[in-house]
């Protein structure tokens, strides 16, 4: 008999599914007036409700009341650090991601980010409460239980949010605003968890956040982790920007100048003081070694009209001060690899100083200050924003491509931060761009271009001339790739040996080529097994073990209420345990056709 005839209902909500019709528990009775409170100031939910209807006016609120109320009830009890409730954190999660302009899914799983993890809260009752799509978020930034991994855990838990992405990139925006609002609030934890939480943020989050585009949180999670990384020159460059003689009167004035001179040129735009955060001072500041903070004035140019605008606002700032040799920046002709579109100039403007501008359409502006989240706070039709978007995730789909060959959770984590910390070139091939990390070599290019090319690789040409493997390409570089298995290259096969050459692993930089080299090496040894393989074999094993019974596993109900009553986490650490024979395949069985047959 098959285990399917179990209560699909178990484990929604606060006892069961929010029932419509009379009769109701008191506890639902209790809820359903809870979610009716009028919206006054006093209502927590207020606030956030105003911010995502002032973006998203036509949007109902009551699923995000339904969301807070079960989050408060679930977390009611728990205390952050800091001695408020809990609820405090996923709410403000929740209005991050409505100023950033995110759609109502987002906000409900934010605020229902931490109850899978921290509360009796179960994500099949979360799924029937909200839904798979809410459900998929939730689960995506759901740690593994420490207790169970150990020192896997965390490394497991950014490589599950990593694949979970893929399928929908909402997970990692949840992510950032949950770091975010964890940053702000970083005072109350000791130096040590300071420093190795900013730590781990600016590895791993920032730059994350960076190739999302989103600059509006970058900007604030850069400046956080300076904070208490470099507590000392945080506050050096706080006093610099607070104290600076003059500066507004300046930016004014060549803001009112630069203004003349578009009008002139017909050349409808805005055009306003562009200050920047601390940290992009102190990188500029320690990247020129500078004694004192290098801070330049710097403009923004936004021009209503199409990008050809953007050229004639040029030609107008430069026909007024002289432009710095040097200095000048297409970004629009050649975006970066998160899609940023801007033309970045630098003049010798009044006084002889020199001042930064950037120049760039509205629809440029909103994607550079949201990135991703662009197209949920300005939704567009067609097929032009998929594109944009499945371009914009390039990155991610390179990191899903090496994904199953990090057999280790820590070195997915280490590749992923090595990854990440690099910055990024676009060199051509086979009539294509392809997308590398900065210093990547012809061996990085001819592994993103296939395996087989990359073991094979026996030679290069950049722009047209022989170059050594270990040469490191530039941006713009033309580059083909001769193989072995290449029919008219020029080359003997007899000349060099078959397959990659070790002393490759001195020089890629690509997690990728990394990965492919040392499994061609290591080809004959047993290869690891990740937590997710463990949870995979587990079911297995269990549905083995059922079938010695004539039994069979339809849903996974009656594995979700028997780790419950086992006291696990949730099912997944369960099947590890099975798999690690922590617990007996036979005594899950067992227990699980008990559980079944009394509750029928």
């Amino acid at each position: 008999m098959s285990l399917v005839d179990v209560d699909a209902g178990h484990g929604a909500a606060l006892g069961g599914a929010l029932p419509t019709q009379s009769g109701e528990l008191p506890l639902t009775r209790r809820l359903r007036s809870l979610l009716s409170w009028p919206t006054t100031d006093s209502d927590p939910v207020t606030h956030l409700v105003r911010t995502h209807r002032g973006i998203h006016a036509g949007t109902d609120p009551a699923v995000l009341r339904r969301a807070y109320t079960i989050a408060e009830n679930m977390h009611r009890g728990q205390f952050r650090k800091s001695g408020e409730p809990y609820i405090t954190h996923p709410l403000a999660v929740a209005q991050i991601c409505a100023e950033l302009g995110m759609d109502t899914t987002t906000l409900v799983a934010a605020l229902l980010h931490d109850t899978v993890e921290d509360t009796r809260y179960t994500l099949q009752a979360l799924s029937e409460d909200f839904g798979g799509e809410v459900a998929h978020l939730v689960d995506g930034v759901t740690k593994f239980d420490k207790a169970f991994y150990g020192k896997a855990a965390e490394a497991e838990t950014v490589r599950k949010m990593i694949v979970a992405a893929a399928k929908d990139v909402r997970v990692l925006i949840i992510k950032l605003a949950d770091r975010l609002h964890n940053m702000r609030t970083l005072g109350v934890r000791s130096a040590a968890s300071r420093e190795r939480i900013a730590r781990k943020t600016q590895e791993v989050l920032v730059p994350l956040c960076d190739r999302l585009g989103i600059q509006t949180l970058k900007r604030e999670l850069d400046d956080v982790v300076l904070l208490h990384l470099e507590p000392d020159e945080h506050a050096r460059l706080a006093r610099h920007v607070h104290d600076r003689p003059g500066w507004d009167s300046y930016l004014d004035s060549v803001v009112a100048q630069a203004r003349v001179a578009l009008r002139r040129s017909r050349v409808d735009a805005m055009v306003g003081p562009r200050p920047r955060h601390l940290y992009s001072i102190w990188k500029d500041t320690i990247a020129g070694g500078h004694t004192a903070p290098y801070d330049l004035p710097r403009i923004s140019v936004v021009v209503d009209g199409p990008a050809t605008d953007c050229y004639a606002a040029l030609g107008a700032i430069h026909g007024t001060w002289r432009p710095v040799p040097g200095r000048f920046k297409d970004f629009i002709a050649s975006p970066k690899n998160n899609l940023y579109r801007s033309l970045h100039t630098s003049i010798c403007g009044p006084q002889d100083r020199t001042v930064e501008v950037l120049i760039r359409t509205e629809e440029m502006h909103r994607s550079a200050e949201y990135g991703i989240a662009a197209d949920f706070r300005f939704p567009r039709s067609g097929s032009s924003s998929a594109a944009a978007r499945a371009e914009q995730l390039d990155w991610l789909r390179r990191v899903l491509d090496w994904e199953p060959d990090a057999a280790d959770p820590a070195q997915f984590y280490e590749s992923l931060r090595c990854d990440l910390a690099e910055g990024q070139i676009q060199v051509f091939a086979d009539g294509r761009q392809v997308v590398l990390p900065a210093g990547a070599t012809p061996v990085d290019l001819a592994y993103e271009l296939g395996s087989q090319r990359g073991d094979h690789c026996l030679a290069a040409r950049i722009n047209g001339r022989l170059a050594p493997l270990s040469s490191e390409l530039d941006e713009g570089d033309v580059v083909e790739i001769f193989t072995e298995n290449d029919g008219d290259n020029g080359f003997e096969a007899g000349v060099a040996p078959r397959g990659p050459r070790k002393e490759w692993l001195g020089f890629v930089k690509s997690p990728h080529a990394q990965m492919q080299i040392n499994r061609w090496f290591a080809e004959h040894t047993e290869p690891g097994i990740t937590i997710s393989d463990k949870v995979r074999l587990g079911r297995a094993t269990i549905g083995l073990a059922l079938r010695q019974h004539n039994r069979g596993l339809a849903s996974d109900l009656p594995l979700l209420r028997l780790s419950e009553e086992l006291g696990y986490p949730d099912l997944e650490t369960l099947l590890v345990a099975v798999f690690d024979r922590v617990i007996e395949p036979d005594t899950v069985v067992r227990q699980l056709i008990d559980l079944v047959d009394h509750r029928q």
